[in-house]
C-alpha cells in the first residue's frame, strides 16, 4: 500500500493576500514593459531594467509561496526591495499614468511582502 502524502494546509490571509499583490504587480509591470517599449529612449530604458526585474521577482515569489517554500520569507524580502527600486523608478516619471499604476502596485506589493518575510511560512 502507498502512503498517500500529507495535504498541504490552507494558505494564511496574509500569504494570500501577499501571494494577489504579487501577481497583480507582476501583471502592471508586464504591462508597464510595454508601455516603455512603445516610449522608446534610454530613459525608459533604465526604467525597464527596474520594471522587468520587479515582474521576475513578483512572479517567482508568488510561486515560492504557493507551493510554501522554506526559502519564501527570504524571496519576499528580496521581492520587496525589487518592488520599492521599482516604485522609485516608474516615480521619475510622474505624468505618465501606467507609471503611476506600476509605482502603486509596487508599493502595495512591497508592503505585503515586508510582511511576509517577518512571518513564518
Amino acid at each position: 500500500m502507498t502512503q498517500q502524502p500529507a495535504p498541504m494546509t490552507a494558505m494564511s490571509k496574509e500569504m494570500q493576500d501577499c501571494v494577489d499583490a504579487c501577481l497583480a504587480c507582476h501583471t502592471v509591470c508586464e504591462e508597464t514593459m510595454s508601455s516603455c517599449l512603445q516610449m522608446g529612449g534610454q530613459a525608459q530604458m533604465q526604467i525597464m531594467r527596474a520594471v522587468m526585474d520587479c515582474a521576475e521577482m513578483t512572479r517567482m515569489c508568488a510561486d515560492m509561496m504557493m507551493r510554501r517554500s522554506p526559502m519564501a520569507a527570504e524571496m519576499c524580502a528580496l521581492c520587496a526591495r525589487a518592488c520599492d527600486m521599482c516604485a522609485e523608478a516608474c516615480m521619475s516619471m510622474p505624468d505618465d499614468a501606467q507609471m503611476m499604476r506600476c509605482a502603486e502596485a509596487c508599493r502595495r506589493c512591497s508592503e505585503t511582502c515586508r510582511t511576509m518575510a517577518g512571518a513564518t511560512m
